[in-house]
């Protein structure tokens, strides 16, 4: 299935695309909470939440004391502009 544009709405994505976009970006789906992913990066592991409004996502000891650093991004956001923002880190 192929994915619409970059800058597409996220909203405009039918939910087994935002899936195969997170699987793309090499994001594992969680296999009891569906809607929860994990993807590592080199220098940062993120806990993303498909949530109904919006997509969550949580740096995992990524404060300079160990604390988690969470982000929130509106589903009317363009796909390439939540995926610049995620991949670039807390």
């Amino acid at each position: 299935m192929s994915l619409p544009t970059s800058d597409t709405p996220l909203y405009n994505h039918p939910l087994p695309q935002i899936e195969q976009w997170l699987s793309q970006l090499g994001g594992q789906q969680d296999r009891e909470e569906l809607h929860c992913w994990r993807l590592k990066h080199d220098s940062w592991i993120a806990q993303i939440y498909l949530e109904t409004e919006q997509l969550i996502v949580c740096y995992l000891n990524a404060a300079s004391d160990g604390s988690n650093i969470q982000r929130a991004f509106k589903y009317s956001l363009s796909r390439q502009d939540i995926q610049d923002a995620v991949l670039d880190g807390p």
